[in-house]
């Protein structure tokens, strides 16, 4: 393992602690930001395990400072930042015609102009490495539908900001992608079908069935997987890829 250093956001749960988690293998130090000190402890512990150093970084990415306060610690610390993950970033599912600007641009707040903000003060260290960048869009980026307007608009930001880094990146050494998941089974969807099923007359076990059925595919993901495809894409491996917005959606989006 060389002496390399990735930031992951969202680290505390989810597709964010599995990557942190994966990329424990393939880098010497991780630096892992969320809002949920306690279970960032929880992502240290099995990242240490698998042998990488960790900084913890309790952090809001949606408060303006927060993004140059991240990059100045992991400096301190590490010294470089070869790979920056955004991946932190919820958007309630709320229909269009029902949300107030506050949800509508908390949204905003941390998941783009979070990663926006985090990117760009990480950018000269990024520059100086040769580093890689990954944007978390989702394919709802695709098909932004009245329930799910707010996460789709910002996805579909999340790709198009990700292009325009590229761009730079192409002159600066940096490589950037954006990746866009579909359903995955989380502790946040988990909670969310425990909410559902009551109010539709279902129990846990049924409402967990008729997702994938009505996205017409075979099962869930697993934060695992979208992990892996993380790691790629910030390996050397993937180093010739840019530009690119990957879906792994278990076949949701049936588009060319």
């Amino acid at each position: 393992m060389s002496s390399s250093v990735a930031i992951v956001t969202g680290a505390s749960q989810g597709i964010g602690q599995a990557t942190a988690i994966r990329l424990a293998k393939d880098f010497s130090a991780l630096v892992l930001v969320a809002r949920n000190k306690a279970n960032l402890f929880d992502t240290a512990k099995a990242a240490e395990a698998a042998g990488a150093k960790t900084l913890v970084i309790d952090a809001d990415l949606a408060e303006p400072a927060a993004a140059q306060a991240v990059v100045d610690q992991t400096l301190a610390a590490f010294g470089r930042i070869d790979a920056l993950l955004n991946i932190a970033g919820a958007v309630p599912q709320i229909d269009l015609f029902d949300m107030t600007d506050e949800q509508w641009d908390n949204g905003m707040a941390l998941k783009l102009h979070g990663a926006r903000r985090l990117t760009i003060a990480a950018w000269p260290a990024l520059k100086e490495a040769k580093g890689s960048v990954v944007l978390m869009s989702g394919n709802s980026a695709i098909f932004p539908k009245t329930p799910y307007a707010a996460v789709g608009t910002i996805n579909a930001a999340i790709v198009a900001l990700a292009k325009a880094f590229s761009d730079r990146g192409i002159t600066d050494g940096v490589q950037v992608n954006s990746v866009l998941p579909g359903p995955v089974m989380t502790g946040r969807r988990r909670s969310y079908l425990d909410h559902w099923a009551p109010l539709h007359d279902m129990t846990v076990e049924e409402a967990t069935a008729r997702f994938p059925q009505e996205a017409g595919i075979a099962r869930y993901g697993e934060p695992e997987e979208i992990a892996e495809l993380m790691a790629f894409l910030v390996s050397p491996a993937a180093r010739w890829m840019t530009g690119s917005a990957l879906r792994m959606d278990g076949g949701e989006v049936k588009s060319v």
